[in-house]
C-alpha cells in the first residue's frame, strides 16, 4: 500500500468529479497524509467543494486558486508537495472544437507548465490523466491530450538526478462524471422523456470514478517512470445506456457531433509493440526509458501483448447489460434512480 504518512499531495483540477473522489480517498484512508492541495481556478467549486470537506473535520485540506496556464503559480503551489496527480484540463470534445486555441492552452501548455514546475520543486511524482480519445485522436480535445501524454512521458528523459517519475493513466468515460451521458440522460428524461441519440451504434468504455481512482493510486504506488497505464474495463453501447434509463423515453437520432468517435481505442495496434499485460491493467511502456526491463517485466510478471493487439470500445470483450448498467447506475450516479 502506498505510505502517504507524512506526504503532501496537490490536485490540479481537483474541484472535478475525479479530484473530488480522490481527495476524500486519500483523506478516508490515509488519515496521516500530511496535506492534500486542490489546486483549480473555479473560485465557487472550491467554495462548495470546502462545504463538503470543512477544515474543523479535515484539518489537512488546503485550497489554492490558480490556473495551470500561469507556470508561476503552479511553481509557488508545488513548493513542499511529494506527489502531484494532473486532472485540470479542458474536456468537453465539441467546446474544444469551437476554442481551439484556449484548449490548447489549458491542455498542452498546462502540461507543459506542470512538467517544468515539478522539476523545479522538490516533487517526487507526477501522475496524469489521460483519456481514450487521446489515442489515435480525430478531434482536438484528443490530440492535446495526446500531446500532453507525450510530455509527461518524455519529462522522465530530462529530470536528470532528480529523482521524481511521471507516468500517465488513461481510461474511458468515468460514470457520471460532470457532463457525462448518463446524468444527461437522466436530466432529459426529467425535462421532456427524450434521450437525444448521436449515433445508435457508439460504444464507449466505462469506469466508474472509484476504478479511476484506483487507477491513479497504482500509478502513484507502482510507476517506475514513463509507463502509460489503460485498465480493463468493459464497454457499453449507447442505446443500452439509453433503455436502461429510459425505456419509454422517446430516442431521437441527433448525429455525432463535431470530433466524435463512434467507438474509441485505448491501445492502437502501433502500440503493441511496447505493451504488457499486468493483470488488472495493460501498460505501454516508454520506447526510451531510464530502468532495467528485464527487472520491471519480472517485478510486474508483465506478459507482451500479440502483436497488432488493439483494445477498443466496439470490439471489446466485457459488455455491460442493461440490468447491470441500471445497478451501476444507482450504486454509482443516483441512489434514487429508478426507471
Amino acid at each position: 500500500m502506498l505510505e502517504l504518512k507524512n506526504k503532501s499531495i496537490l490536485i490540479t483540477g481537483g474541484t472535478g468529479s475525479l479530484g473530488k473522489a480522490l481527495t476524500k480517498h486519500i483523506l478516508d484512508n490515509y488519515p496521516k497524509v500530511k496535506k492534500v492541495v486542490i489546486f483549480s481556478r473555479d473560485e465557487q467549486k472550491q467554495f462548495q467543494m470546502s462545504q463538503d470537506f470543512p477544515s474543523s473535520k479535515y484539518p489537512q485540506i488546503r485550497f489554492f486558486i490558480g490556473d495551470v496556464r500561469d507556470k508561476d503559480r503552479l511553481v509557488r503551489a508545488f513548493q513542499h508537495i511529494d506527489y502531484v496527480i494532473h486532472a485540470a484540463a479542458m474536456k468537453h470534445v465539441h467546446i474544444a472544437e469551437y476554442n481551439p486555441g484556449e484548449c490548447i492552452k489549458t491542455n498542452i501548455g498546462g502540461a507543459e507548465n506542470v512538467v517544468e514546475a515539478s522539476l523545479q520543486s522538490n516533487v517526487k511524482r507526477v501522475v496524469a490523466l489521460s483519456t481514450d480519445k487521446a489515442c489515435a485522436p480525430i478531434n482536438l480535445y484528443g490530440a492535446t491530450k495526446l500531446t500532453s501524454d507525450k510530455l509527461f512521458i518524455a519529462a522522465n528523459n530530462i529530470k536528470g538526478e532528480k529523482q521524481i517519475r511521471f507516468s500517465v493513466v488513461r481510461y474511458g468515460n468515468v460514470m457520471g462524471s460532470n457532463g457525462s451521458v448518463i446524468p444527461f440522460f437522466i436530466n432529459k428524461k426529467k425535462q421532456n422523456n427524450s434521450l437525444p441519440i448521436t449515433d445508435p451504434n457508439m460504444t464507449r468504455f466505462n469506469i466508474s470514478l472509484q476504478g479511476g481512482v484506483n487507477m491513479v493510486m497504482h500509478a502513484l504506488e507502482n510507476a517506475w517512470g514513463g509507463e502509460l497505464f489503460v485498465p480493463k474495463i468493459p464497454s457499453y453501447k449507447i442505446m443500452d445506456v439509453a433503455e436502461a434509463i429510459g425505456p419509454k423515453c422517446s430516442k431521437p437520432i441527433v448525429g455525432i457531433r463535431p470530433g466524435e468517435k463512434v467507438h474509441e481505442e485505448m491501445i492502437t495496434p502501433s502500440d503493441s509493440f511496447y505493451t504488457y499485460d499486468i493483470g488488472k491493467y495493460y501498460t505501454i511502456l516508454p520506447a526510451t526509458h531510464m530502468w532495467n526491463l528485464d527487472e520491471y517485466l519480472s517485478t510486474f510478471k508483465a506478459k507482451k501483448v500479440p502483436l497488432g493487439f488493439s483494445y477498443n470500445s466496439g470490439e471489446n470483450q466485457e459488455w455491460e447489460t442493461v440490468e447491470s448498467l441500471r445497478a451501476l447506475i444507482k450504486k454509482h450516479v443516483d441512489v434514487s434512480f429508478e426507471v
